[in-house]
């Protein structure tokens, strides 16, 4: 079974760092993250974050008036020989 992460992209780094000072208020579990170039080709920082919390999550944007551009589903790409040179 394949597991999907839920990353949340933003037009820029303030409006990514607002959002998850306010998640954090809440008891929101978010993860700041690297966007996934198969969600973004452009750099930049993402909020990782569970399924069960986006309608919480659009809502506190929402209110606070904080961009979103997306919010990707990604599927885990988890390689446990990645960095073994051995």
């Amino acid at each position: 079974m394949t597991e999907i992460q839920h990353y949340i992209l933003f037009p820029n780094h303030d409006n990514a760092m607002r959002l998850y000072r306010e998640l954090r208020k809440l008891g929101v579990r978010a993860v700041i993250a690297p966007t996934p170039r198969s969600a973004s080709k452009c750099c930049g920082v993402s909020l990782m974050v569970e399924k069960d919390d986006l309608e919480k999550i659009r809502e506190t944007a929402a209110e606070k008036e904080i961009e979103i551009l997306k919010i990707a589903e990604v599927e885990k790409d988890f390689n446990p020989h990645r960095d073994r040179y051995c």
